[in-house]
């Protein structure tokens, strides 16, 4: 999470950022008070204060603020999986920011120095920064979880994200960041309000589909950072231990295929093998269909192939056409 100001002039430096006790109260408020939410939900849903019009909110609020982040802020604008004009810019990042999961241009930079330096001394939110031992590892899965959030070193935009801090329209996005987080927290609010004609839908709409939304998302999101670099199977050789989590990858849009996306950084597409649903690969392919992105780099079976453990299943890989790879049809 992030809760810096970017430059406002076409050159990248170095952003007014929050510091000391202030950014950590801040962090904390955004990190702790959706998930007082989560902890309420039960009795709240219980007590009847859950409609209809919220669970299609929260729904409709998850897909955006979900595919913001993982087709938006990850596949596009960290890692240039693929290319698309202004307008599609423009919404991926209001999209993403809407998740508060804190400014575009921080939240590249450290995505960046995660992959530079993945699961060794640098890594922003490595699980194993701690060592190996039990109690080690689940100090380390606390800390890439949440813990990292509060440490006091930012990382740099000036050195990891300078295309986001150079792009005016972005900068614009991180400088009025305060206003979209106004704005995830009310139009559900709104919405739920006019839908129900009630204050008592209000409520309730902020509750679900702001609170409860914001804090799900959040979790699914850290949860590759924790979870993926500590469970799960490893199909690929890849110089961290990154691996894929079956559990995770529909709530997290696709990127629980974690393994393969520290193998190719740059693929469009995270679940490669059979029966990989990556949600977020399958948004990008329509975009591609509407002439709304080009230049997608879709995995390559040759490379897919080299970086598998298993004989049997590289042969396989090797076998399928591009298109097939494209679409998720792998072995």
């Amino acid at each position: 999470m992030t809760l810096s100001t970017p430059s406002q002039t076409a050159e990248a430096t170095e952003p007014v950022q929050l510091n000391g006790l202030g950014m950590r109260i801040t962090i904390a408020y955004f990190v702790v008070v959706p998930l007082l939410a989560v902890v309420a939900a039960i009795p709240v849903a219980w007590g009847g204060w859950l409609s209809w019009v919220d669970v299609a909110l929260v729904f409709v609020m998850w897909v955006i603020t979900a595919l913001g982040i993982t087709v938006g802020y990850h596949r596009f604008f960290t890692h240039g999986s693929f290319k698309a004009g202004r307008p599609v810019k423009i919404a991926l990042a209001l999209m993403g920011s809407l998740a508060l999961e804190g400014s575009l241009d921080q939240w590249v930079a450290d995505h960046r120095k995660h992959h530079k330096f993945s699961d060794e001394v640098g890594d922003p939110h490595s699980p194993w920064r701690f060592g190996t031992s039990r109690r080690q590892v689940a100090k380390g899965l606390y800390y890439a979880h949440v813990g990292w959030f509060f440490d006091s070193e930012n990382t740099s935009i000036a050195k990891y994200a300078p295309d986001i801090a150079a792009d005016k329209d972005l900068r614009a996005l991180s400088r009025y960041f305060p206003a979209v987080v106004v704005a995830t927290l009310l139009l559900p609010a709104l919405v739920g309000g006019l839908v129900t004609w009630s204050w008592m839908g209000a409520l309730t709409a902020f509750f679900w589909a702001g609170l409860v939304r914001i804090a799900l998302v959040h979790h699914v999101t850290w949860s590759i950072n924790s979870i993926c670099h500590v469970f799960g199977k490893r199909p690929f050789e890849s110089r961290d231990l990154s691996s894929n989590v079956a559990w995770l990858a529909i709530p997290s849009m696709g990127e629980s295929w974690h393994n393969l996306h520290h193998v190719d950084q740059t693929s469009a597409r995270h679940g490669v093998l059979r029966g990989q649903i990556d949600v977020s690969a399958g948004i990008i392919r329509a975009l591609e269909k509407l002439r709304l992105a080009h230049d997608v780099r879709w995995p390559k079976p040759e490379r897919i192939a080299a970086k598998l453990k298993d004989p049997a299943m590289r042969a396989r890989v090797r076998g399928l056409d591009q298109a097939a790879v494209s679409v998720g049809a792998s072995a």
